[in-house]
């Protein structure tokens, strides 16, 4: 889970792997822990950081400063890579791919950590060869490290360059995405008349034909004065008296 480091630049954590080693000594095994950190700001920016210390925090802690010695801009196209590329560190490579908005970040945890700190919403990879977490974040960034922009290729062998198949994955991507609604606009709740009584409240009547609590109240009108019951033993509004079965007259 990604952590914020630092508000202002909006540098954000990943912790990518803990290991432990341990030494034997006299008195027993002296454990040391290492921490495998990647700091990016989801804009393009990244670095890659390792730090050592006899405690998980504080080697955490370590890594994050390394990583941002380190940190790198990347050459991005939207939420995607321009271009196919493949990344290369020792034994282990990774093919990423560029991919149509809504695809997501098809790739496992290490590689998939990497890719979202440095902005990568829509990429296709594969690893190759070994599988090691320090050599598959590193082979990532040296793939990433080798992004170039269409106008920046043209620029440099000096001749005009078409559309590529990225943009037009983009260019239909943007076409069938939904739209997003303004920032003031809020949608309006759907309107369920399902499993309602009359009321508007949820639930229908109850059972037994009972009411809940304050239910009712002011819906029935009240009986004036000529209508109500004049049967024996009723109260009048006027006098409060009841009234008997005989006139007296």
């Amino acid at each position: 889970m990604a952590e914020m480091i630092e508000e202002r630049q909006s540098l954000e954590s990943t912790t990518v792997g803990i290991f432990r080693t341990a030494t034997v000594v006299k008195g027993g095994r002296r454990f040391s822990f290492a921490a495998l950190v990647v700091v990016g700001d989801r804009r393009g920016n990244i670095g890659l950081g390792y730090g050592k210390a006899p405690g998980v925090p504080a080697a955490i802690e370590k890594a994050q400063k390394e990583a941002r010695k380190n940190m790198v801009h990347l050459e991005l196209k939207e939420s995607t890579i321009p271009h196919p590329i493949t990344g290369k560190f020792c034994s282990s490579k990774v093919r990423l791919l560029p991919a149509a908005p809504g695809t997501g970040v098809i790739a496992g945890g290490t590689v998939r950590a990497v890719l979202e700190m440095a902005g990568v919403q829509d990429c296709l990879t594969k690893a190759y060869g070994s599988t090691n977490q320090k050599n598959l974040c590193k082979a990532v960034i040296d793939g990433l490290g080798k992004l170039r922009l269409r106008p920046d290729i043209a620029r440099l062998r000096g001749v005009e360059i078409t559309k590529s198949t990225v943009d037009e994955l983009l260019e239909v991507g943007r076409r069938y995405m939904p739209k997003k609604a303004a920032a003031t606009e809020k949608a309006a709740a759907p309107v369920n008349l399902v499993g309602k009584d009359k009321g508007g409240r949820k639930g229908g009547p109850r059972r037994g034909g009972g009411r809940r609590r304050g239910e009712g109240q002011g819906e029935e009108p009240v009986a004036s004065a000529e209508t109500q019951s004049t049967e024996p033993g009723s109260v009048t509004p006027e006098t409060g008296l009841a009234e008997s079965g005989s006139d007296k007259g």
